[in-house]
């Protein structure tokens, strides 16, 4: 690779998905999972893919579709040398890992910036996005209701699953409720979790069998069951609540 600087990870996939169309972010995070990649990490634990990395990656993905390897051979020929031919026309070896070992601080700040511009969006653009003020914004986040995050280089940052939160909010405002009057809401989801939280406890021993590690379908039943839980509760709640109404009129 020409460019000896350090990437994100979503750019490390844009760059390899002209010849790798199947390559996605899960798919590299695999990888690593398996012990195959080990980027460098930002101090606020985002991935840094030096050249080495890239091109490790670029050998793992050729033998994979060219040669058909499956991923305990290529493990297997990595650990015997990193030094492995692609193709006729590019011999060139993968580089050392000594370029690895100081990244500049500027380097470090905008690799965490482009990584968390992947996930978050600036609150500057909330009007343009959602039609909603950016005052509005920063009241549900005092209110507890999102979380926002700073960027290494200042800007504040809405996380993206809590648009559609956002927008319910918004809804909410046209009837009178602003977000302060959903603080209650905050504090009884933080008492409900721990109720959740035991629930699932007991439910997930009995659906793993008492299993270290649990299987995908036994995760699968997990959050069925926890979307389950939620919905009968929100049904207990709107029942108090029309109960109460009705005692009020």
């Amino acid at each position: 690779m020409p460019d000896a600087g350090y990437l994100t990870i979503g750019k490390v996939v844009k760059r390899l998905q002209a010849q790798y169309p199947d390559l996605s972010v899960s798919k590299v995070r695999y990888l690593e999972d398996e012990g195959l990649l080990n980027p460098s990490r930002t101090p606020g634990g985002y991935r840094l893919y030096s050249q080495h990395d890239v091109r490790r990656l670029e050998t793992i993905l050729y033998l994979q579709k060219n040669r058909f390897m499956p991923l305990h051979v290529i493990r297997e020929e990595l650990a015997r040398g990193d030094n492995i031919v692609l193709s006729d026309t590019d011999e060139k070896p993968l580089p050392t890992l000594a370029e690895s070992q100081a990244i500049p601080r500027s380097q470090i700040e905008d690799a965490e910036e482009a990584e968390m511009m992947e996930k978050y969006h600036p609150l500057s653009h909330m009007p343009e996005l959602l039609g909603v003020s950016v005052p509005f914004v920063r009241e549900l986040s005092e209110a507890g209701v999102i979380r926002m995050r700073r960027s290494p280089r200042g800007r504040d940052l809405v996380d993206g699953h809590d648009i559609p939160l956002i927008r319910t909010c918004e809804e909410l405002r046209r009837f009178g409720i602003a977000p302060k009057n959903l603080r209650q809401y905050v504090q009884a989801a933080n008492r409900e979790s721990g109720m959740f939280e035991q629930a699932l406890t007991v439910f997930g021993a009995r659906a793993s069998g008492g299993g270290a590690e649990p299987t995908d379908e036994q995760r699968e039943r997990y959050d069925n069951a926890l979307s389950r839980m939620i919905m009968l509760t929100n049904e207990v709640r709107e029942s108090l609540i029309r109960r109460s109404l009705k005692k009020g009129s």
